[in-house]
């Protein structure tokens, strides 16, 4: 069977959850795992109407976990969605590493894990040699090894401002084993450049944008969703912003909803951007929130009523 892209819809880039420093068993070194509080909120976001979750990417510190703990977070997502009657239920799984070989063994054990597709960041340490040619020799290689379809993870902000040119997209879509993107950036026009491309057959190739902020936008363009760290706090309200965005003969009531709901979701991921402070335990982060208040506010009015 010919590897197939995750399907269309909203993910979440789950966080990694660890015990509390209240914890008996609390280390501040090496903080153990909270396997329990994983599983809870991986199923909460499946009953919420979630497409399917990202583990291990950038919001889940994947560089901060060995190799053993990336199995034990997939792993033990994947039987309590098992255990719960969610069979096949998309889980994609990041890696961050440089090493092409580290890349492919961190692949093989999400495999094993119980992941169906990988999501991997573009190499970015030697930012100098990262050319478009060594970009899709980088990606060729892993992708040739993979045991799962792979998906391209553009994010510059993270990756030493390695920049992956959508020529370079038309080029990788074309490998039988790599079957999508997660662009998260704002560069809207980089999303039409590549979901719209009519180089590109977008069957085989699903783009998703990493902010739930341009959801309407990029679906307008030919995106197929969105796996956006927003949902993770609202996520009945970012797939009703989808459904909502992707009807095709919209009343009038519902463009001005989905308008509205959109311009909610900007407010509120914003504030995970500015605020993200607060999360990391930085001091001043607190304030931060009073900021976004308001914002996060009206969207958790609209999260309760669905």
């Amino acid at each position: 069977m010919a590897p197939i892209p995750p399907p269309r819809g909203v993910y979440v880039p789950v966080p990694t959850f660890f015990v509390s420093k209240k914890a008996s068993n609390y280390n501040p070194v090496a903080t153990p795992l909270d396997l329990e509080t994983q599983a809870a909120h991986s199923l909460h976001l499946a009953k919420s109407g979630i497409t399917g979750l990202v583990v291990l990417g950038s919001t889940g510190e994947a560089v901060h976990l060995t190799n053993k703990e990336r199995f034990d977070v997939l792993s033990s997502i994947r039987k309590a969605y098992n255990d719960a009657g969610y069979k096949d239920y998309p889980i994609i799984a990041g890696t961050a590493a440089q090493n092409i070989e580290e890349v492919v063994e961190q692949l093989k054990a999400a495999k094993e894990a119980g992941s169906q597709w990988g999501l991997c960041l573009v190499p970015g340490y030697f930012a100098g040699a990262s050319t478009q040619e060594g970009i899709i020799q980088w990606f060729t290689a892993v992708a040739d090894q993979s045991p799962i379809p792979v998906m391209v993870y553009h994010y510059p902000g993270v990756s030493n401002n390695v920049k992956v040119i959508p020529s370079t997209f038309a080029t990788l879509s074309k490998h039988p084993n790599i079957v999508g993107c997660k662009l998260s950036h704002g560069d809207v026009s980089y999303h039409a450049q590549i979901a719209a491309s009519p180089k590109i057959d977008h069957s085989k190739f699903h783009t998703f944008t990493g902010l739930g902020q341009q959801l309407l936008p990029v679906l307008s363009l030919g995106c197929a969703g969105t796996i956006d760290g927003s949902a993770g706090f609202f996520p009945k309200s970012v797939v009703h912003l989808y459904k909502l965005s992707v009807k095709d003969q919209p009343t009038d009531a519902e463009v001005a909803e989905r308008r509205l709901l959109q311009y909610r979701d900007l407010g509120a991921g914003r504030c995970g951007w500015d605020a993200g402070a607060l999360v990391g335990g930085i001091p001043g982060g607190e304030k931060e929130w009073e900021n976004w208040k308001e914002a996060v506010g009206d969207l958790e009015a609209v999260e309760k009523s669905l």
